[in-house]
């Protein structure tokens, strides 16, 4: 009987997919589109005013990223916990995307830590969960992968880049081009884990630096470490030069 339910659950939402799918493809007529359009921005403006106000409070914090796919146990996953845990320690709170894996244990080793720990969740089709290391008054949901972004690295004085995948490139990267074109003040970029990373870095080198795409300088941007006090100590030494500061 269970089989049976499981199987009509299976088979509705996958009605609903396609009918989502099909609403999607449909032609839709100019006047539909600009009204969407318009009424989305009081949407955009509500996610951003709603997400000021309650990350204003927060002070000083460094965001973790990376994969949502690790469980606990996983060394990347134990070391974002230390990782947060030690950040909390000299000061910081901690923010994530607020879901499973990399997200968790960074707020799971804030928590620990006795820290302020910051979920910046994303709703996404297959719903990405809060993870339960979350302060409840910093959980906040977002429609807008934009809108978040920016909240990232506006409240952010640091980023700790775990291994991940797109998502985790798309932070990495949105920090790199800001820093880069002097759009946001210079802050400590993080990325953890050598063996990792260095496939992406050896191609910053020998094809965008070779290629003249970016400049040598571009490659200071960032530290690669491979253990929770280099990190933390990176982090830590850049601070203890330079002023704390909302980004923008």
């Amino acid at each position: 009987m269970s089989k049976i339910n499981n199987s009509k659950k299976k088979s509705s939402h996958l009605i609903e997919i396609d009918q989502k799918l099909q609403e999607s493809f449909r032609q839709k007529s100019w006047d539909e589109t600009i009204t969407k359009d318009s009424w989305m921005i009081f949407k955009v403006m509500a996610e951003f005013v709603d997400a000021y106000e309650k990350l204003a409070k927060i002070g000083p914090c460094v965001s973790i990223f990376g994969s949502a796919r690790l469980k606990e146990g996983d060394q990347h996953y134990e070391m974002a916990v230390e990782i947060a845990q030690k950040i909390t320690k000299i000061g910081f709170g901690v923010i994530t995307g607020g879901g499973p894996g990399i997200m968790e244990a960074g707020n799971k080793g804030a928590k620990l830590g006795g820290g302020k720990s910051i979920g910046l969740n994303i709703e996404l089709p297959f719903e990405q969960h809060f993870n339960p290391y979350i302060d409840k008054s910093y959980s906040m949901d977002f429609d807008y992968f934009f809108v978040r972004k920016v909240m990232f690295v506006k409240y952010s004085q640091g980023f700790i880049v775990m291994p991940g995948g797109f998502g985790t490139l798309d932070e990495l990267s949105e920090a790199l081009t800001l820093i880069q074109t002097k759009k946001i003040g210079r802050f400590p970029i993080v990325l953890v884990g050598t063996d990792y990373w260095t496939g992406l870095i050896d191609w910053f080198r020998n094809s965008l630096l070779e290629a003249k795409m970016i400049s040598e300088e571009d490659l200071n941007l960032f530290r690669i470490v491979d253990t929770a006090d280099e990190a933390v100590a990176h982090i830590k030494a850049f601070y203890d030069k330079y002023a704390i500061n909302v980004n923008f």
